[in-house]
């Protein structure tokens, strides 16, 4: 019995030992050539899949590759060439911009968010150009069709989900760029662009979508108070929370400093990482239900790399503190690199489309989910920013 009890308590002991000692190793990023490495090896295997980007993705249902999904992944593939310039790279997605004639998938006249979202990659691909002297108009014309018809118009309720916010709100700032108030004044992009975000911060849901006492969002009108978890917490869901955060890093990217209204992105910003950065699991990752670990509680990925990626961005431009968020970073980082990448490049853990935890379960390492795109866009804009960090 003794012998036992005694083999039992250093068994504890050694597992507590290595708990310990991965903890301390998690902590650091490892070099800049691995990082990338598994970057590469994971958007090889999305492009040997997909050589056609034109191909209509299926599953319960046909729709063309310039749905958000895809678009996404679009927005990784960019910020990997930021810090990799491959030509393959801008090649793939000029291909897909010409496959589907630079337009969206319900014409310029669409006010949906989700059917814009291809527009943040047009306009990247027209600002390279830009930079290289050539002028490319096709590439931005139907996405800056569609902008300026909101713009135009006096409504404001669009964005009705969070997730709007990051497939959209990069365009108009990127436009209110490009396109300079001709008196110097205020954007006429981005005073549409805040209108639309602090209708949906302060009005939608009956009082917005933004709950400032916790520093997360509802993810929609379904999801705001009396609506509880399981265990009586708010519902504020992973990813939805994870588009909020890139759209305002995007934004704070974008405009320039002075901008009108960029103290409101910032000061949202802050209050999301402060409330995010206690929420990260002891494995690196953060749970789908950010209150309710017991709610199909367990890895993600999607939302681990945009938390990743909101807090490297704000360690390299100096709004957070790098002592307190660098580990976190680091641990949600090498989570993803040593737990979600296979070696063929196929990730796992990541939830499929929907808008709260339930969607797509079980979210497990083997588990493929409905669309495979947006969950590599979100690694590989995670993993842009901690090459860049590090």
């Amino acid at each position: 019995m003794k012998i036992h009890f005694l083999f039992v308590n250093r068994l504890i002991f050694t597992s507590l030992l290595l708990a310990i000692t991965l903890v301390g190793t998690a902590q650091k990023l490892p070099a800049k050539k691995e990082i990338l490495a598994k970057m590469t090896v994971a958007n090889n295997y999305f492009m040997a899949k997909w050589p056609d980007t034109g191909k209509e993705i299926v599953t319960n249902r046909t729709r063309p590759s310039h749905i958000w999904t895809r678009a996404v992944y679009y927005e990784g593939l960019m910020a990997l060439h930021g810090i990799d310039s491959q030509k393959r790279y801008v090649d793939y997605a000029v291909d897909w911009g010409q496959k589907h004639n630079w337009g969206m998938r319900s014409g310029i006249k669409t006010r949906n968010a989700d059917d814009q979202c291809c527009g943040q990659t047009y306009i990247d691909l027209y600002l390279l150009e830009q930079r290289a002297g050539r002028d490319q108009p096709t590439y931005i014309h139907d996405i800056k069709a569609s902008i300026d018809s909101m713009v135009a118009s006096p409504k404001v309720d669009d964005w009705h989900w969070i997730d709007a916010l990051q497939m959209a709100m990069p365009i108009f700032a990127q436009l209110g760029v490009l396109y300079k108030h001709r008196n110097d004044g205020p954007s006429a992009y981005h005073e549409k662009m805040y209108a639309l975000y602090m209708y949906s911060k302060t009005k939608h849901g009956g009082n917005g979508l933004y709950n400032q006492a916790d520093g997360l969002w509802w993810r929609d009108k379904d999801f705001v108070p009396p609506y509880k978890e399981p265990n009586g917490e708010d519902c504020y869901w992973s990813r939805g929370n994870g588009w909020v955060v890139a759209a305002l890093v995007k934004v704070l990217e974008i405009m320039p400093k002075d901008a009108p209204h960029r103290a409101e992105y910032q000061q949202t910003y802050l209050e999301m990482m402060r409330a995010l950065a206690p929420l990260q699991r002891t494995d690196g990752y953060w749970n789908v239900s950010l209150h309710d670990p017991t709610n199909y509680g367990g890895k993600e990925m999607t939302g681990t790399a945009l938390f990743v990626y909101g807090m490297a961005w704000g360690i390299r431009n100096g709004l957070l503190d790098k002592k307190q968020y660098a580990p976190i970073v680091a641990k949600g980082w090498n989570a993803m690199a040593t737990e979600s990448v296979d070696p063929t490049g196929q990730l796992g853990w990541v939830q499929g489309t929907g808008k709260e935890p339930k969607e797509g379960q079980p979210v497990t390492y083997t588990s493929i989910p409905d669309f495979e795109d947006y969950g590599l866009g979100c690694f590989l804009l995670a993993g842009s920013e901690v090459y860049k960090l590090k």
